[in-house]
């Protein structure tokens, strides 16, 4: 490579870096940990749960529980299981029948607990875990702002990953291999960044991709939409396979009652090993009432195998269906292949658990990429003003970074200590604490103090995140293992874990190093 293309590239990749390093890592910090959250909401909720993608509920239970509720006929129902967790989604149509009642005509959706038909809402359904989970995003910003703006950090960061390999690409490999910490703190930061950014390349380059294709697609097929199919939305998403058919209503009410369990158990003697994560009925205690199955195989017998199966009630027969051992198509292979490799959720805990150290190995690829930057630019022959101005750059992005790991274990504290906790408290609690943080790791003016001191105080609030959960709840980690309820089993565990860790670095790293 020629020495202008090579120094083209070079400041391309750290100038790119540096722009969205923060958000970055905030987006990597968060979504280390988003890969656990149906394991967090459960230890939130201290409840445990079959840990499966299929439905665990007595669907004609629930029907029976719903019709005291509601006005259902007329309406779509749609079941769906969002996440491995004790509450489910429900959403109710408006009804079609023009002689229905005005609250029929309202659409609701809400969470339904399936052991005791409890209704939450989005709001006090709200949990740490979901806010992890959605701040990995930074949907916390109006949208579609923060939904934008992580996507195009993530295009961003694709660049930043080609730049780098290019780079490198002569050394890439004898590269690996070095390691020199006694050498000077310009050479440490390097290897460090160049070693770690290979060995969490590939994770890296996935997440940026389909990170970008989750975010910003909006943005990318709005030309599509608008040439191919003359700005109907609608049909493009029907194309796309979004959307569910469309039933018309009849004039005659259905006389007999709907036995959906039937159907579920239907669908599932057609397929071994398949879970149903959707079920849609369509015009309810009507003529013309359709019940749709959705779901998946089992990812360890089919990477990508969707299926679907309709049928009309009135009759019982199958009107449609879709084989996930044959009937997939290329879209649906690229779709849930996205979502699969972004999710991770296509193993087991090991591969969770290989995600997040992955994760966090990004975090410190990001931070290490900062302090070359800075340590570059810590010459003599670099005027002393713009030196200062370089580090204080450097000792904010280092407290507003750092002090995520401490507020975060924190507010696993606070959402057992204060439960029930909502969707304001843990905004109030978690983001005016780590401004909080921040100001003070800002104030200290020491990039030493806030890389060590993030660490002890984020280890000693990590261990005391099962103390609190054991006084809170008596059911402490020994109980929850005995008692097989290995999700709270694993969040105690877990934190025992990264605490230790974090607290054997902070007695290992030494000054120079920081």
């Amino acid at each position: 490579m020629k020495n202008r293309a090579y120094n083209i590239l070079f400041h391309t990749h750290t100038v790119s870096g540096i722009v969205i390093s923060v958000v970055l890592y905030v987006i990597f910090f968060a979504g280390s940990f988003s890969f656990f959250r149906d394991e967090i909401v459960n230890w939130e909720r201290n409840e445990s749960v079959e840990i499966t993608d299929d439905f665990t509920i007595d669907f004609n239970a629930t029907l029976d529980t719903l019709k005291t509720r509601y006005d259902l006929y007329g309406r779509d129902i749609e079941f769906r299981k969002y996440y491995v967790q004790q509450r489910i989604g429900v959403s109710l149509s408006a009804s079609k029948d023009s002689l229905a009642p005005e609250e029929a005509k309202k659409p609701e959706f809400f969470y339904l607990d399936t052991k005791q038909f409890t209704q939450h809402t989005y709001q006090n359904s709200y949990s740490l875990g979901e806010f992890l989970y959605r701040l990995h995003f930074l949907a916390q910003i109006p949208y579609p702002v923060g939904y934008y703006l992580s996507g195009f950090v993530a295009f961003f960061f694709l660049f930043a990953i080609i730049t780098g390999v290019l780079v490198h690409w002569k050394k890439i490999v004898s590269n690996f291999y070095v390691f020199r910490p006694l050498k000077k703190l310009k050479t440490l930061w390097t290897d460090a960044h160049t070693a770690l950014g290979m060995i969490g390349l590939p994770f890296q380059f996935v997440y940026a991709v389909t990170g970008a294709f989750f975010m910003i697609k909006l943005v990318l097929v709005a030309p599509n939409v608008m040439v191919l199919f003359n700005g109907d939305q609608a049909k493009f998403y029907e194309e796309l396979g979004y959307s569910h058919p469309h039933f018309e209503m009849e004039n005659d009410s259905l006389e007999t009652s709907i036995n959906l369990n039937q159907f579920i158990e239907k669908t599932k003697n057609q397929w071994d090993d398949f879970n149903i994560s959707e079920v849609h009925i369509f015009n309810y205690g009507n003529e013309n009432m359709h019940v749709l199955t959705d779901g998946h195989l089992n990812y360890s017998d089919k990477f990508s195998g969707v299926g679907e199966a309709i049928y009309k009630v009135s009759d019982g027969e199958l009107v449609s269906q879709k084989i996930p051992e044959t009937n997939n198509s290329y879209l649906d292979g690229v779709k849930n292949a996205l979502y699969r490799l972004h999710f991770a959720d296509y193993g087991n805990y090991a591969l969770k658990i290989v995600s997040f150290v992955l994760g966090l190995i990004s975090c410190f690829v990001i931070i290490s990429g900062v302090m070359i930057w800075l340590v570059a630019r810590n010459k003599k022959n670099i005027p002393e003003k713009k030196r200062r101005f370089n580090l204080r750059v450097v000792r904010v992005y280092l407290a507003v970074c750092l002090s995520m790991y401490p507020i975060t274990a924190a507010s696993f504290i606070a959402v057992k200590v204060f439960q029930p906790e909502g969707k304001a408290f843990i905004y109030s609690f978690y983001f005016i604490g780590w401004l909080v943080l921040s100001v003070f790791f800002i104030w200290k003016k020491e990039l030493g103090f806030i890389n060590k001191y993030t660490l002890l105080s984020g280890s000693i609030l990590g261990f005391m995140v099962p103390i609190t959960n054991g006084l809170v709840t008596q059911n402490w980690l020994w109980n929850a293992f005995a008692n097989q309820q290995f999700q709270i089993f694993f969040i105690d565990a877990f934190w025992l874990v990264l605490a230790s860790t974090t607290l054997w670095v902070f007695f290992k790293l030494r000054k120079k190093y920081v």
